[in-house]
């Protein structure tokens, strides 16, 4: 009899299936920004990296608020500070495709708009002395300024059973 193996991404499968639907993601953006409460589903746009046919890299979770806001999500069960430069991957390549897609020039004189960045990590793993946030010139640069920074804000789930059981109860909800 051929042994089964569980899929070592289920949790990130179940976290991107759950969040195509707009109902979850303005949940997901509610509980971020609970003093928002006039947002709706209409205002919120699915904007996560997808790569089916080609191997490149591609994000958890990307949505955003009109054009005034942008969140990224990563959902990690195992620590690493490399997130900060995944997720600033991310947002570089999702700003890209927001120029493209609201045909913004960025070669001309006229300043683009662009909405705010807010980059997180849903943590599953052990919290152990894990910071609320993690910063690129904090952790790569000894905290000395850069051109350029980025922040992540870190989202404890600290019990994997406890996760599960939510994960379970809300899709039983759907």
């Amino acid at each position: 009899m051929a042994q089964t193996t569980p899929k070592h991404k289920i949790k990130d499968s179940i976290f991107t299936n759950l969040f195509q639907n707009k109902k979850y993601l303005l949940q997901l953006y509610k509980a971020l920004h609970p003093e928002d409460y006039n947002v709706t589903e209409d205002e919120i746009a699915d904007v996560t990296i997808k790569h089916v046919l080609i191997d490149a890299d591609y994000n958890d979770l990307g949505f955003s608020i009109s054009n005034r806001l942008l969140v990224l999500v990563e959902s990690q069960s195992t620590w690493t500070f490399n997130i900060i430069i995944r997720a600033l991957m991310y947002l570089i390549q999702t700003y890209h495709d927001y120029f493209k897609r609201t045909n913004q020039n960025l070669y001309g004189s006229k300043k683009v708009n662009i909405p705010k960045p807010e980059l997180y990590m849903i943590y599953t793993g052990d919290r152990k002395s894990i910071p609320d946030i993690i910063s690129l010139s904090k952790e790569f640069f000894g905290g000395t300024k850069t051109a350029i920074d980025a922040e992540v804000k870190v989202l404890y789930q600290e019990d994997e059973k406890k996760y599960y059981r939510t994960v379970y109860n809300f899709l039983q909800s759907i």
